[in-house]
């Protein structure tokens, strides 16, 4: 095929293993063998193949069809791929599955777009919860506001007689009643926190009832605490939900104690269907010394764990551009000279990500603005400067709005862009508040994939999950179109930071892991590396980009067993 030929002959980076795919067949047979299918192995040296067997939850061939029949024996299982793509499990670096999952059991706003949607919602579910003293949830729309700011005039409409409290889908800022505001002691005399903003009527100087990062603390640390048993369902939940579509690696990119042991006692009990990298919280108000203190005895304690692994610290740099919380190098529109607040000014952040460096900690900075995007470039360029250089591989997240300038540093610095790739559409979030608090010269360096790309930098894909789908099929089509999935044929937003499919699913896949600090053990399809992989129904080198995200995952394995199956995929294995 013309696709398949095109994509085979695009060098897909210099990760690419130099290991020859095949090797002699062991003594013994496979456990499985999957052959007739379009093998994607993400490596340059035989990006395509044909079969692949797997023993002991390691793959010992990948090949020609006739190749792997030397490792079918009387008790190996064969499936007949039909032609249907294999490719390596997808890695996403940048989600949230434990709060993702405890999200699932409550009210859910994610798909309501007028204020009489969210109404008929809140509604429902304060109807569903007579007895649950607070009402809570997650997932309204900023630009469904003016402003962002939904007011607790309509929530106090729905909700009278018990506190209420939901966070925005960004996660960056909460909406609650007077009940709430009451119960927290918050008034027009209460000052905003360090880093966080309550925002009030323009008149009376009233809590309008719309909080801003660390203002969400004065309300969220009256909620009631979740079980170690909801978080530990929660943790099921959201793997189920990943292997669902095709993640077998995944990033929690906020992990704080008691999330920390939910993974640990899941794994416990061997229920964790896809590889945990805990990326855990760097605690703002702490002191450097015992902050570091605290995440090196968290590291200790998962040591030697198979699937899960908590070597990471993540560090939010800034918060959002739609509620005017990110760091910027000019002013927002509109907004006097107000550039956005940082979370720790330079020479704090540079103390802290210098510590951790030294320590051995791989850091995963949040930063969307230009300027927070800039201070936690030049905070890893002190530690390299103070520290030595290492195989450090720091991950920033997000990299919504760039200064040109900063493209060429994530190369000479050896850090990951970890893009959410599914944002680079121009949806409400830009049009309507995004777009307007930048002007369109600034607007040209919103997630400027194909210049990163360009640039030689590390790729990584990622969801921030439940902020955005979770579906890394999605996302790639997004930032190889740069429109909405559903939106069909059309002028792209950005064109010129289009990517394309092979380097998308590498961002995905071999990048990923890399990114995990994995790459020898999973990424691609390679002798000797576990079998984590996924089958799909259609070979997307031969569907139009159009529709690659209606692509369905019909078989996730990970180490070679099952972890998720699609229920129309009967292919029998014999």
């Amino acid at each position: 095929m013309r696709a398949r030929r095109l994509a085979g002959a695009l060098a897909l980076g210099t990760l690419a293993s130099a290991c020859q795919l095949e090797q002699r067949p062991p003594a013994t047979p496979a456990d499985l063998v999957l052959r007739d299918g379009a093998v994607w192995t993400a490596t340059a040296s035989r990006p395509w193949a044909e079969a692949l067997a797997i023993r002991e939850g390691r793959i010992i061939y990948v090949g020609d069809a006739a190749g792997a029949q030397r490792f079918v024996g009387r008790a190996t299982k064969v499936l007949e791929l039909g032609g249907r793509m294999v490719l390596p499990g997808f890695q996403d670096t940048h989600a949230h599955p434990l709060s993702g999952g405890l999200e699932l059991g409550e009210c859910n706003l994610y798909e309501a777009r007028t204020p009489a949607e969210i109404e008929g919602a809140i509604r429902a579910c304060v109807a569903a919860r007579p007895d649950e003293p607070w009402i809570r949830g997650n997932g309204w729309q900023l630009p469904v506001f003016p402003d962002a700011n939904p007011g607790k005039a309509l929530l106090d409409r729905i909700v009278s007689d018990r506190p209420a409290f939901f966070y925005a889908a960004d996660g960056h800022s909460a909406w609650v009643n007077s009940k709430a505001l009451e119960l927290a002691g918050i008034t027009r005399e209460t000052p905003n926190p360090a880093g966080g903003r309550i925002e009030r009527d323009p008149r009376s100087g009233e809590p309008s009832g719309t909080l801003r990062e660390e203002a969400i603390g004065l309300v969220s640390s009256r909620l009631p605490p979740y079980t170690p048993e909801e978080r530990t369902g929660a943790v099921r939940r959201a793997l189920g939900e990943a292997n669902r579509l095709g993640i077998t690696s995944i990033t929690d990119a906020d992990v704080d104690p008691e999330y920390l042991a939910a993974y640990q006692e899941v794994d416990r009990r061997n229920e964790l269907t896809a590889r945990v990298f805990a990326a855990l919280r760097v605690p703002e108000a702490l002191p450097t010394a015992e902050m570091l203190s605290r995440l090196k005895a968290a590291r200790e304690g998962v040591r030697g764990s198979n699937r899960l692994r908590a070597a990471t610290a993540k560090i939010y740099t800034d918060g959002v551009i739609e509620s005017r919380t990110a760091a910027l190098l000019a002013p927002y529109l509109g907004r006097g000279g107000d550039t956005g607040p940082l979370v720790f000014e330079p020479a704090a952040l540079e103390e802290r990500v210098v510590a951790l460096d030294k320590a051995g900690f791989q850091l995963h900075l949040h930063a969307i603005g230009d300027r927070a995007i800039r201070v936690s470039l030049d905070a890893l360029a002190r530690a390299r400067e103070v520290n030595g250089s290492r195989d450090a591989r720091p991950v920033l997240a997000h990299i919504e709005l760039f200064d040109p300038a900063d493209l060429a540093r994530f190369r000479g610095l050896g850090a990951i862009a970890s893009f959410q790739p599914f944002w680079a559409q121009a949806d409400e979030y830009i049009t309507d508040l995004t777009e307007p608090a930048l002007g369109p010269a600034r607007s040209r360096w919103l997630y400027p994939i194909g210049s990163m790309l360009a640039s030689g930098a590390m790729v990584a894909g990622g969801s921030d999950w439940t902020v955005s789908t979770l579906n890394p099929l999605e996302a790639i089509q997004v930032a190889i179109l740069r429109r909405a999935p559903e939106a069909g044929p059309g002028p792209a937003w950005l064109p010129e930071e289009r990517a394309d499919l092979p380097r998308m699913l590498q961002a995905y896949t071999i990048n990923g892991a890399y990114a995990h600090q994995a790459e020898r053990e999973t990424g691609s399809l390679e002798a000797g590396k576990l079998a984590d992989l996924i089958v799909l129904d259609h070979n997307l080198f031969d569907v139009p980009a159009e529709a690659i995200h209606r692509t369905r995952v019909l078989l996730t394995l990970l180490e070679g067993k099952p972890v998720w199956r699609d229920s129309t995929f009967a292919v029998e294995l014999r």
